[in-house]
Order: C-alpha cells, then sequence, then structure tokens
C-alpha cells in the first residue's frame, strides 16, 4: 500500500484526488487547516491532520506523523510555500505542485511545456494576493520546483491545468452556463462563440497529476487540458445536448451589450485570445482522459451549489436580449 498526503483535499480538485487515489488503493491523508468540512471524515483509507500548510513546523510534522510516499500540494498559491515543500518533502517518491496553465506568455498557440515562455515574477508580485499576479506566481513555483529536482535531486514535478470545471466547483464558471441553459429560453452568448479558452475536467485533472506522480520525471512541468477542445458555441450546445434542452443561443458583440452596460469579457468562460495547451507530453507518459463528452455528463448530472456568481445579471442579460 502507498500513501498520499494532500495538502488541501476538501473542497474542489481535492475531492477528486482523493477518490482518484483511493481508487488505486492508495491510503489518504489530507494535510489542512479544517476550516472546511470534511466531505471524508467517516470514509475508510483516508485520514486527516491538521495544520498550517505556510508553517514549516507544520509540514514537518506532517512529514514525520504520515510518512508519505506521495505528496500533492493543491494550495500552494506563493512561490515562498512551494521552496519551503520542496524542502521539508525533499526524499519522498513525488512531490506534485498543482500550477495553472496561465504561467504562459500570451500569445502562443499551442502552449508547450519546453518551448513557450513563462511569465517573469518580480519580488513584489510573489506575496501579491491579488489575481492579477496569480499566473505569475505560479510560473516561480514552478521554476522552484524545476530547482529543486535539478539542484538538490528532489523528486518535484508540476501539472499544469487550464480553467477546471467539475462537480464541487465553488467558483461557479461553468455552472453560470449550465444554470443559464437548463432554466432560461434565450441564452446571451459573448462574441460569435467561436472564441477558444482550453477547458479540463476535474476528472481528467485528478487522473493527470496521479499518472505524472507515478511515471513523471523530476524537474518537468506537464499540461492537462481535455483531448477534445470545444469553442464556447460547441461546449454550450453539447452541454444543452446533455441536458436535454433546446435554448436559442443568442451571439451579441460589444456594442450590442452595451445596452446592457455589459461586456463580452462579463461572462465566464470566455477569453478573447485563444488559450489552448498541448497535452502531448502527458500522454507520453501514460495518460487516458475521459472524453469531453463524458465528463460535461457527469458534471451536469451532479446537484451544483457553488460559493461564486460569475456573470452578468439576469436583469442586465434579458435588457440585452429584449434589445436583439
Amino acid at each position: 500500500m502507498t500513501s498520499v498526503l494532500i495538502i488541501g483535499g476538501t473542497r474542489f480538485i481535492g475531492r477528486h484526488l482523493v477518490r482518484e487515489f483511493l481508487d488505486a488503493a492508495y491510503d489518504v491523508t489530507l494535510f489542512n487547516r479544517g476550516n472546511h468540512d470534511n466531505p471524508f471524515i467517516d470514509t475508510a483509507g483516508v485520514d486527516q491532520y491538521t495544520g498550517d500548510r505556510t508553517s514549516d513546523a507544520a509540514l514537518m510534522n506532517a512529514k514525520e506523523t504520515v510518512d508519505p510516499d506521495i505528496v500533492v500540494d493543491c494550495v500552494a498559491y506563493f512561490p515562498g510555500e512551494v521552496r519551503m515543500a520542496t524542502r521539508v518533502f525533499d526524499d519522498v517518491d513525488a512531490y506534485v505542485f498543482i500550477s495553472s496553465g496561465a504561467v504562459y506568455e500570451p500569445d502562443t498557440v499551442p502552449k508547450r511545456e519546453d518551448e513557450t515562455p513563462l511569465e517573469p515574477c518580480t519580488d513584489d508580485q510573489a506575496v501579491d494576493a491579488t489575481p492579477d499576479s496569480y499566473g505569475a506566481r505560479k510560473a516561480e513555483g514552478d521554476r522552484i520546483v524545476f530547482e529543486a529536482a535539478t539542484e538538490h535531486g528532489v523528486r518535484a514535478m508540476s501539472v499544469r491545468p487550464t480553467i477546471v470545471y467539475g462537480p464541487h466547483d465553488y467558483t461557479g464558471r461553468y455552472n453560470y452556463w449550465v444554470d443559464r441553459i437548463r432554466t432560461d429560453d434565450r441564452v446571451l452568448v459573448p462574441g460569435d462563440g467561436t472564441n477558444i479558452h482550453h477547458l479540463v475536467s476535474v476528472y481528467n485533472t485528478a487522473r493527470a497529476i496521479r499518472t505524472v506522480a507515478e511515471t513523471g520525471t523530476a524537474g518537468e512541468a506537464y499540461n492537462v487540458g481535455d483531448r477534445t477542445v470545444l469553442p464556447l458555441g460547441r461546449l454550450l450546445e453539447t452541454t444543452a445536448d446533455t441536458v436535454g434542452t433546446d435554448p436559442e443561443f443568442v451571439t451579441a458583440t460589444d456594442r450590442e451589450l452595451a445596452t446592457g452596460d455589459l461586456s463580452m469579457t462579463d461572462f465566464p468562460l470566455y477569453n478573447p485570445e485563444t488559450h489552448i495547451l498541448s497535452t502531448a507530453k502527458l500522454h507520453e507518459i501514460g495518460w487516458e482522459p475521459v472524453p469531453v463528452e463524458t465528463a460535461i455528463e457527469r458534471t451536469v448530472e451532479v446537484p451544483s451549489n457553488p460559493e461564486r456568481s460569475p456573470g452578468p445579471a439576469r436583469s442586465a442579460e434579458r435588457q440585452v436580449l429584449d434589445e436583439l
């Protein structure tokens, strides 16, 4: 039996990681502060260690108590946290840092792990907690992973998911569209529906993380996105087919949206720039993704109650639709 320590583990990606590793016969321990309810409190094979991941003493105590073979870091948002973790877990079989597709500079399609430049990170950005510095902070975390592997022999690796969707997604980004498709006869769509922001199901993300932990190469990063890349319009049509409704999708330009004081970037999952991650490197080490249609079906069949409500208000959408 192999043991895995998941730093985080109670909210979104972490919840699916627990199931992924349990199904592969691992013993799982969650390491977090206990601020969120533990959905696995009565699940056999899952333990919890309570502590603050920003404390090196707490990380060391967790290591000594659990003695994990694999560590998956779901909640390292600052470079200093990654550096601390790679020092503490310097002798595990695998330390996997969950990075982001946002680490890349924007003007490359597709973005490849060993070719596309990463965002730089200043000292101020490294400690900044605003969304504007997110990609830069994750990129610096990746560089720390590479340094730990190449200079200190740590079995550290990075996984870079693009926007993740699926059950228990607290951001509400995909749920916004599912909700509109379930309930509205007319659904307002920014642009012409052809814009592409590569998405990835949480099932494929969890599979990717376990694959990297088991067969990845130290000092390497691995992109993860759904194998099929859907433009926004096709994503919404596929979702409607899965939900079993047939709304009219009404496309609108920024000029038309302005009648409701809206812009295209107000809508979740809309990206004016094409964003696609190459996943060839992940396939080469044995990753077997779930088809996008299956992932969407599994997502919409689970009741959703996200913590956030992104996207325009219905009143603003109706104002635009009435004008159109």
